[in-house]
């Protein structure tokens, strides 16, 4: 068997990156990002706005990939969850006195299984949770912030900017760098 990345399937990328390989998890997600982004910015109409939509998909998707199920293609799964964030966005959105349309074309409605975790994948997530939170250690202390207020509080860029006195083109900036800044301290340390 071939073992370039690029011309594995999707399903045998995910074994290798369930077994530890986490380089393969860019080239299995960089397959899907360019049509993730037409689709998030076809709904949202902003460049920064789509761009940070896919960094937190990224995210999300790489530390839920033991939850992935199969009976979906990659694809499917990905964009359901790049969907979600962006209605979580528009909730956002909404809430800061902003008005976004979540109707628009890219992609197809996909309403993955809702399962609860079994204690195996509790188990799980806990592991991954506190090898994040060793990551987290090991960023800047701005960057440290900007994450957790907008991932853990779930702030939004607006919160964030009147919280810390910062105009909001300095906090979206910020964010970007500790999104990216932490991607590179989970591909660097091959973690999954």
């Amino acid at each position: 068997m071939d073992i370039t990345p690029e011309k594995l399937t999707d399903q045998q990328l995910i074994e290798l990156i369930l077994a530890g390989n986490a380089i393969c998890y860019e080239t299995l997600f960089d397959r899907y990002r360019r049509q993730l982004y037409a689709a998030t910015l076809s709904k949202c109409g902003d460049e920064q706005d789509a761009c940070d939509i896919i960094q937190e998909t990224y995210v999300k998707a790489y530390f839920n990939l033991p939850r992935y199920n199969p009976e979906y293609t990659f694809g499917q799964w990905v964009y359901t969850i790049a969907r979600n964030l962006f209605i979580d966005f528009t909730r956002r959105k909404r809430s800061a006195g902003s008005t976004v349309s979540i109707d628009g074309t890219g992609g197809s409605e996909i309403n993955p299984p809702c399962d609860t975790p079994n204690p195996e994948e509790r188990i799980i997530s806990r592991q991954r949770s506190r090898m994040l939170d060793n990551l987290m250690g090991e960023l800047p202390p701005r960057y440290r912030t900007m994450i957790e207020l907008r991932f853990v509080g779930e702030y939004s860029y607006e919160e964030i900017a009147e919280k810390l006195d910062m105009p909001i083109g300095t906090v979206k900036t910020q964010i970007h760098r500790a999104r990216e800044r932490l991607c590179a301290l989970i591909t660097a340390r091959k973690l999954l």
